[in-house]
């Protein structure tokens, strides 16, 4: 017997949050669709109930809070080009948002969306009767990662190009689900397995994203993709340098979660890029073979310093 398919639109936090419990295990929050529908469509999830969360109005704002700026976590991608303290104070946030899939796309998907974006691999990210040809990978209920081989571990990668830079700013969250309110550092939701990427309650929902803009930051943003439109990363890197010469790195599309390390100043710049390197699990599940994607770390990372001096 097929199960029925439920949608609910709410216009709440505690209404998603109530329908997200009654339907615990089997539901997805809807907001821009441009992951969840996909990913349904091509019968990587199969959940039944669809809680629409785009008519809550308090998760649309961008607002100034003290020192910081809270962007919430319904804003459109296209939309953070129209808000003057962003381009100003975190320019290479709009150059990721950018980035992200199609100009259409970019109208329809939301920062809160990019940064829960369902990790990804080339033998995962395909159709059903494809996966059903070649096999189903630990995934997808099946029982070996096709890309390594093991029975244990899968490597699906981070695949959002905004959080590393968010990251690299020095991000927070702000997270509400049964339990309440919490505020929390972004890299800190993501887990390092990829099956279970982020370690978030099930019935969590980002209320928005918190920046401080006290810091002067710069920031330098590069993604490697085959096409420049719709190609999810096969390698992101963020590097940003604080007034006060602190750096941090922060690199997607090479493990499984997004590699995070900082350092004092950029004198420690050879040091931080080899922890980079020796940290990001690379495997064979790309576009782009494991070799030339781990050589690009090096290369963008040393190309984002050079840039970073001129800036």
């Amino acid at each position: 017997m097929i199960a029925e398919k439920i949608y609910h639109k709410v216009k709440s936090v505690e209404e998603a949050i109530a329908m997200a419990i009654e339907h615990t295990d089997d539901f997805r929050y809807l907001a821009g669709g441009t992951d969840v529908i996909v990913n349904q469509f091509q019968g990587n999830d199969e959940k039944n109930c669809l809680i629409d969360i785009t008519g809550i109005e308090e998760l649309k704002q961008v607002k100034s809070d003290g020192n910081f700026i809270r962007i919430g976590s319904l804003v459109k991608l296209d939309e953070l080009k129209n808000h003057k303290i962003i381009s100003e104070n975190f320019p290479a946030l709009l150059e990721a948002a950018h980035s992200v899939a199609t100009p259409m796309l970019r109208k329809t998907a939301t920062i809160g969306g990019n940064i829960l974006c369902e990790n990804r691999c080339i033998f995962y990210n395909q159709s059903k009767w494809w996966r059903e040809a070649v096999g189903y990978c630990l995934k997808c209920d099946g029982a070996i990662c096709i890309a390594t081989g093991g029975k244990k571990n899968c490597f699906s990668k981070f695949v959002s190009d905004t959080a590393p830079v968010l990251i690299s700013y020095d991000a927070q969250i702000e997270v509400a689900d049964k339990n309440g309110i919490q505020q929390i550092k972004l890299e800190d939701i993501y887990t390092g397995d990829g099956l279970q990427p982020r370690n978030l309650s099930d019935s969590a929902i980002i209320i928005s994203i918190i920046l401080p803009f006290d810091k002067r930051y710069k920031c330098v943003f590069k993604k490697l993709r085959p096409r420049e439109s719709a190609d999810f990363t096969s390698l992101t890197t963020a590097v940003s340098v604080d007034e006060n010469g602190r750096v941090k790195i922060a690199v997607g599309g090479i493990d499984p979660k997004p590699i995070v390390t900082e350092g004092k100043s950029v004198s420690e710049k050879d040091e931080l890029i080899k922890y980079i390197f020796k940290k990001s699990r690379v495997v064979d599940n790309d576009y782009y073979s494991r070799p030339y994607r781990r050589e690009m770390i090096t290369v963008y990372l040393n190309r984002s310093f050079e840039e970073l001096s001129q800036l």
